[in-house]
């Protein structure tokens, strides 16, 4: 019967190091000498071992298992935990990564996914180099180290989405709306203040920044009339998050649009702003004052 793998998820690479402390814990858990592990590549089902303690080459480093393939490979397909008593000898494996695991000089091997929800994210090992049976102690402890990630995982998730709808709601928002009379009173006394600072500096390179900061502070005026925005909101905030260095795919994702939809804003943004690209309706919308 065929094995149909759970879906993959990426962790951010910012989850690296906490995956290199959780080897540390499974050391501390069952004594074993070698560990190694790795996380799922964007859009795909396998695994790439980046993490490792107690190797003594450098043959599994960046190896990469697919699913189906090897110990790994078959947890990848289960996503179930799986052990090995003597790798180069099981019959129930594939042996596609005899050579490296060999090199390595690995007999007993333990393999346990990590989830990220019903999502797999990566892999954890524990082995020995002698062909000897490890135990359910070693299982249990992986998989009780592995749900603690699965948790970060989660809350690092979570922690992202909240991030990214809270700078969407401000990157928009500025968009929208005009800066309150206060504000424009901060700023200008920040651009008189920059000025005479500028004047004091004997650096050349220094003070070219400094007055070219200032120049920016002063466009565009604000507080001056603009022309009528011809913009929809939605183009305004399409345009908005173009600004900041967003590609379509990241606009449709923040603002919930499918990536056509995104095109579809841009293409009317741009029309109505007479630009033949994204960065010239950028460029031609903070002209006008239609953006920050």
């Amino acid at each position: 019967m065929t094995v149909t793998p759970p879906p993959s998820f990426a962790p951010d690479p910012g989850f690296r190091p906490v995956l290199r402390g959780a080897l540390g814990q499974v050391r501390q858990a069952t004594g074993l000498p070698v560990l190694f592990a790795g996380t799922v590549l964007p859009g795909s089902r396998n695994v790439r071992l980046t993490e490792f303690a107690g190797t003594s080459s450098g043959a599994l480093r960046n190896l990469l298992i697919r699913t189906g393939h090897g110990l790994g490979g078959r947890v990848l397909q289960t996503a179930k935990p799986c052990r090995v008593h003597d790798y180069i000898t099981d019959t129930r494996i594939s042996h596609e990564y005899d050579r490296p695991v060999g090199v390595e000089g690995l007999r007993a091997i333990a393999a346990v996914p990590l989830m990220a929800g019903k999502s797999l994210s990566g892999l954890l090992y524990a082995g020995i180099r002698e062909p000897l049976p490890l135990g359910n102690r070693v299982l249990d402890a992986m998989t009780h180290v592995a749900a603690r990630l699965e948790a970060e995982l989660r809350m690092r998730a979570e922690l992202a989405r909240r991030t990214t709808e809270l700078e969407t709601a401000a990157i928009t928002r500025a968009a929208r709306e005009a800066p309150t009379a206060p504000e424009l009173e901060h700023l200008r006394e920040a651009h008189a203040e920059l000025r005479l600072i500028a004047q004091e500096i004997t650096d050349p390179a220094l003070r070219q920044r400094l007055q070219n900061l200032c120049d920016r502070l002063a466009s565009p005026p604000r507080d001056r009339p603009t022309p009528a925005n011809p913009l929809s909101p939605r183009e305004l905030d399409v345009l908005s998050l173009v600004a900041v260095g967003c590609g379509n795919a990241e606009v449709g994702r923040r603002l919930g649009l499918k990536p056509e939809t995104v095109k579809s804003y841009l293409r009317g943004a741009m029309r109505k702003l007479d630009a033949h690209t994204r960065m010239e309706a950028v460029v031609a919308a903070r002209r006008a004052g239609f953006l920050p």
